[in-house]
Parts: C-alpha cells; structure tokens; sequence
C-alpha cells in the first residue's frame, strides 16, 4: 500500500476508480495583425463572447433554483464577461497593439489575473480561478471547439485533475463523482466550496497527482486524515468501507444541527454568525441559520472595477445586507485593501513587504475621503438595521482614536447635509500582536473587538500563511497564538465588551472548544462549518470547555494541544 498526503477539504472517505481529467486548454502565440485586420479580430473576440454567454445562460438556466451553489458560480461568470473594464482591455490591445483576437483575450486576462495574485485575502484570491475559467471559455468559442465537463460520466469515480476551474465543478455529475483529488487549491476555492455543499470528499493540493495516479486504478480518497491510499490490500480496503459507512451516518446526525439554536448542555447561548463576502444570493440565504454577520469583507465593493464605489453605491449593499439579515447584528469591516490588494481603479504604491506595508485602515487614513465615503454610506445604511463598524489592521490606540475621529467627522458631514444616519457600535480586528498585548486599554476605548486568528497566527510567528512550503510553521494551535487570543477575550469580558473571534478558528472543531474555554460566547465562520460547531456546541458544558481551555494553556506544543483536545472530543462522541 502507498500513501500520499494533501489538505483534506471537504471530509469523508470513499474507495473508486481513477479518472483523469484533463480540461480543453487553447494554444496562444503573439500574433501581430495589420490595421485592416482590426475590424475582424474585434468581430472574432464579440463573437466568442457572444458564444461564451450564450452558454454560460443555457447552464444557469437549467440550474434553475435546484442548485443555488452552481448557479451563483456561472452567475459570477456571466459578470466578468460583461466587465467593461475587460471588453474595454481587450478592445485597446486590439487596436493600439496590434494584437489578434486570442492574443488580446489571453492577455487582458492574464492582465487582471496578475493582480489578483498578488492579494492574500482566501476569498478574493479564489476570484482568479472564475477569471481563468471564462478566458478559458472565450478562446475555446473563438476555436470553436465543443465544451468539454464533468456531465458525461458514465460510471462513479474519483476525479483528480491538476486543478478544477469553477465551471467543471458547476457541471459535474454529483451522482457519478465520488471524491475529488486536485495537485492545487485551497479550503476557500471553488472547488472545496461546491465538494463541501455536495458532499463529496475532497482532498486538494496533492503533488504530482496527475503522475502519481493511473486511470482507471482503485484509491481510496480518506478525506478526514488527508490521505490517498493505493495498491490497497483487502483487509485495509473493508477498514475503509466501514470507516466510510460510519462517516455517512455521522455526517446525517450532523445535519440536524443546521438550524438549531446553539446552547450547552448546561445552558450557556453561544452566537454563530456568518462571514460573508458579498451580497449574492447564496450567501444572504444563509441568514436563516446565523445569529448575524460576525465579518462583512467589504473589499469586493473596490476589486476588479475601473471606478471606486461611490456613497449611494455603497449604501445600498449595505442596506441589502442588513434587510437580509433582518434585525440581527452586521459586522462591516472597512476596507481592508491595499499593499497587497491592488487596484485598477486606484494607483497604489508598489512596497517591498505588502504585507506590513500601507493597508486596511492604514490605506483608509491615508486617502480620507475615500474612507469617509465608506462611514458616511455605512452611517446612513445603520437605519436600516443593527450596523456595527470594524476596523482592520488596528496596531495602536493612536490608530483607534484616529479612526473613531473620522467616524465623528463623518457624522457631522451628514448632520451638515440633513442627511438621516443610524447609531452604530465601533469597533476592532484584533490581528496584529500589538494590540493584543494592549487588550485591556483597548477595551477601554471601543465597544467591541473581533479576533481575526488567520492573520494574528501569522504576525506573531512570521509565518507567510500564504506560502505552501511553510505549512508546517504556519500553527493554528501554538501556545503563543492561544495566549494572544486568551488575553482579548478575558479583558474584554473585564470591561463588559462584546468580543468574538472571525478568523478561521471560529469554525474549527478544536478551536471552537477552545475558545469557549477562554470565555468566548460568539464565533463567525463559514456557512459549511455552521452544522459542526452548532453540533459541538450544544453537546458539550461550558464547564468542559474551560477544564479543556486549561490543559491547553499548561502544553507547548501545537502538536500536543491538537492530539490533546483531539481525544477529548472523541470521548465525548464528537
């Protein structure tokens, strides 16, 4: 038996056949045309275009309402498509630069692809797998060739593929796929958000997993442990199937936790709310299992667009959120952009370490009217709803007073103006070490604060967590990091704060208890982890999670904290 190891999902284990999926890839050159050529390379690229819509339209339709996650996906398609900002790309290479249809498409794309790449945000990196999808799709319209997907399966398999765009995941056979292997991607791409809503374990960034794998060999795809077995030996294989049988029988119990309120056993209210990301159908729907936004990522408003949002803009989306949500409580976090996070529609300093450069609120107070519009829109929207305010990247209380500074200013532009705005609570991202050192003045200074543990782990261990070669450094348990957030929480809770955590701890099965432990009572995370940390919740004391919260503080080692809460769980059934 052989075993290779990547980053389990979307969980459960299943025994198949090998399928390798190759996806239709176009051949593109540099090719110069004359002036009386422009004419028909601009034709060519409408065409394809009009092609590619065509079918992007034809498969959503179909969708229909049966499948929310599918069609949200091609309906973000269709929008880059129509992105003017693309037509207007590929039009000037066309004609400025004298570059043929195929060559103009690959290129704009390309273009916006590069700088999306340079973005740490999970989220708003996964926008690069829509955007390679539809330039995929134009230039296979321009060759004319016939879609190649998932659909046509003829018998159950396990597909692995080098990566899989957002349109072969939207078209697959969910009856005839029965685990997914990719060599890339991560927990927030297309591909592990559709294998999670589907239910089909998942296990991506599997090296050389297009070399590794035959077609047609039997794997088994253990999507808990993060591991691919082949060359399987009968007793191991009937390990397997019972491991599967009972995977599938816990995963039904956990459903059943969806839309449940969330109390211990011994009858502490604990809040799960969402974080979301935008303001599409599918995400807002979810409103009916939450107790509210614990993290609105409001950069989409600013990525990928040639124009900034203006106020009216902004206030509507805002608006749209809060009636969605309908009298629960929205965290917006301003805009957390630049550095890293370029722009087209702002000219950004190029800086040799983005990461601790001028981002989020330090952006924010280096082009104020920029951030003005944000408050000013977030302030009017704040009638329509339980609006609380957040801002990222805060290192110092010089940046709270600041920031709190602009709020009041944006008050009284509206007052100035006659223009109605709602109260609204200020608060924090606790994701710099510095400030989670200096939790007990905070407190004193805001009325809440959020723990965002992704980027707190990486400041306080120097951890690049988006770098692959440094997974193992990268330690969501590590005693430093837990002793951080213990700080937040219990100074917070001193002065009578409301304090949570958004980062992706919130949604983890270890670290839920242990945060619970710690005194937290609100975790946000993603929808796909709702079910699980509802289930957690309410089959377990508080007086539990605090015994465990305990033990952990006195252990030095990520490893041992993980094995350590690890157990307890699994004595207690979960």
């Amino acid at each position: 038996m052989k075993s290779y190891k990547g980053n389990p999902v979307s969980k459960g284990v299943e025994i198949g056949k090998v399928y390798k999926y190759v996806p239709y890839h176009a051949s593109v050159g540099e090719e110069l045309i004359e002036e009386a050529q422009v004419a028909d390379e601009l034709q060519k690229y409408g065409d394809a275009k009009e092609k590619a819509l065509h079918e992007l339209n034809r498969l959503k339709e179909s969708m229909g309402k049966s499948d929310q996650d599918k069609a949200a996906i091609l309906g973000a398609h269709i929008e880059i498509l129509k992105d003017p900002a693309m037509d207007q790309q590929i039009g000037k290479f066309i004609k400025k630069k004298m570059y043929n249809a195929k060559y103009a498409i690959d290129a704009s794309y390309k273009m916006f692809i590069g700088m999306l790449e340079k973005v740490q945000d999970d989220l708003i990196r996964e926008r690069i797998a829509d955007m390679k999808d539809v330039r995929n799709r134009t230039l296979r319209c321009l060759d004319g060739e016939p879609e190649k997907n998932l659909s046509t399966l003829s018998e159950p398999v396990i597909v692995i593929a080098k990566d899989l765009l957002p349109s072969d995941t939207a078209s697959l056979n969910r009856k005839m796929v029965l685990g997914i292997i990719t060599e890339v991607g991560g927990a927030t791409s297309h591909t592990a958000i559709i294998a999670r809503s589907y239910e089909i374990p998942a296990i991506l960034g599997v090296k050389n997993a297009m070399e590794l794998f035959v077609d047609g060999e039997e794997v088994i795809i253990d999507a808990i442990a993060g591991n691919v077995l082949t060359q399987i030996e009968e007793e191991i294989r009937q390990d397997y199937d019972k491991k599967s049988r009972i995977f599938k029988e816990q995963a039904l119990d956990t459903k059943k936790y969806l839309h449940v309120e969330p109390v211990t056993k011994d009858g502490e209210r604990i809040y799960v709310n969402l974080n979301i990301g935008s303001t599409s159908e599918e995400e807002l729907e979810h409103a009916v299992v939450s107790d509210g936004v614990g993290l609105f990522r409001s950069e989409f408003l600013y990525m990928g667009r040639d124009k900034l949002p203006d106020e009216e803009e902004q206030y509507k989306i805002y608006t749209k959120v809060l009636e969605a949500f309908a009298g629960k409580t929205v965290i917006l976090r301003t805009m957390d952009i630049g550095g890293d996070k370029k722009l087209d529609c702002m000219e950004l300093p190029v800086e040799e370490n983005p990461f601790l450069g001028k981002r989020a609120l330090r952006l924010s107070f280096a082009y104020p009217d920029i951030f003005l519009t944000q408050l000013k829109a977030a302030l009017r929207a704040a009638v329509n709803g339980d609006l609380w305010i957040m801002f990222p990247m805060v290192e110092s209380m010089d940046d709270i007073r600041r920031a709190k500074q602009y709020v009041e200013q944006a008050k009284k532009e509206l007052s100035d103006a006659c223009v109605p705005y709602g109260s609204v609570k200020i608060g924090i991202m606790v994701e710099i070490p510095s400030i989670a050192v200096i939790a007990e003045q905070a407190a004193k200074e805001v009325d809440f604060a959020s723990i965002g543990t992704n980027d707190l782990t990486q400041y306080t261990l120097a951890v690049d967590r988006m770098n692959p070669e440094l997974g193992d450094f990268y330690q969501k348990y590590h005693p430093a990091v837990l002793k951080l957030i213990r700080n937040v929480i219990e100074q917070f809770n001193k002065a009578g704060k409301h304090v949570g955590v958004c980062g992706e701890l919130g949604g983890d099965e270890l670290g839920s208890v242990i945060l619970m432990g710690f005194g937290l009572r609100q975790l946000s995370m993603g929808y796909a982890s709702v079910a699980q940390i509802k289930k957690i919740i309410t089959n377990i004391t508080i007086e539990d999670t605090k015994g465990i919260a305990d033990n952990v503080c006195a252990m030095s080692t990520s490893a041992e904290i993980e094995a350590y809460v690890t157990g307890e769980l699994k004595a207690k059934g979960l």
